[in-house]
């Protein structure tokens, strides 16, 4: 009887971990044409995620002109508001579907806009924060050279 037990524990956790193995780190994923990794996305799915790269962007755009009129109180709100208070937002669902690799950049770039906001706030010193942008930047860039977002139907 024991044995049986132990055979069906050992079944478990090895369903478990190939379920934590697609979850975690692998995502909803193929090789794309162009090299890079596609994620396969809903349109939902998608746009969500678009939108969040907008507002990465529109924020970058608005620390880049507050760091050139030496306004480092507008450079730390324009960076907080896609700081990681703004990945709650992001159902599990998709977060199933994103590969570790997507995943790790996105949470690292949260915290990044965390830090410069923080950093604006604290040192008001235009040149650390634009170096801070520059390395933050780093993500964005190999994010995209990294992946790509594909819109599959839904049920794919």
């Amino acid at each position: 009887m024991c044995k049986i037990c132990w055979f069906v524990v050992a079944v478990l956790v090895i369903g478990l971990a190939g379920m934590a193995y697609k979850f975690v780190y692998q995502g909803k994923v193929e090789q794309s044409a162009d090299g890079r990794t596609a994620i396969l996305l809903n349109a939902g799915e998608r746009d969500l995620v678009l939108a969040e790269m907008r507002a990465f962007l529109e924020s970058t755009q608005q620390i880049t002109a507050a760091v050139a009129a030496k306004d480092m109180q507008t450079a730390a709100v324009a960076a907080r508001k896609v700081g990681r208070a703004a990945q709650q937002a992001v159902p599990g669902s998709l977060l199933g579907k994103l590969p570790l690799g997507f995943k790790t950049l996105g949470f690292d770039t949260h915290s990044k806009f965390d830090a410069l906001a923080r950093d604006a706030n604290d040192l008001g010193d235009p040149q650390h924060t634009l170096d801070q942008l520059g390395v933050l930047m780093q993500n964005c860039v190999g994010c995209h050279a990294a992946f790509r977002i594909e819109t599959v139907p839904a049920g794919r």
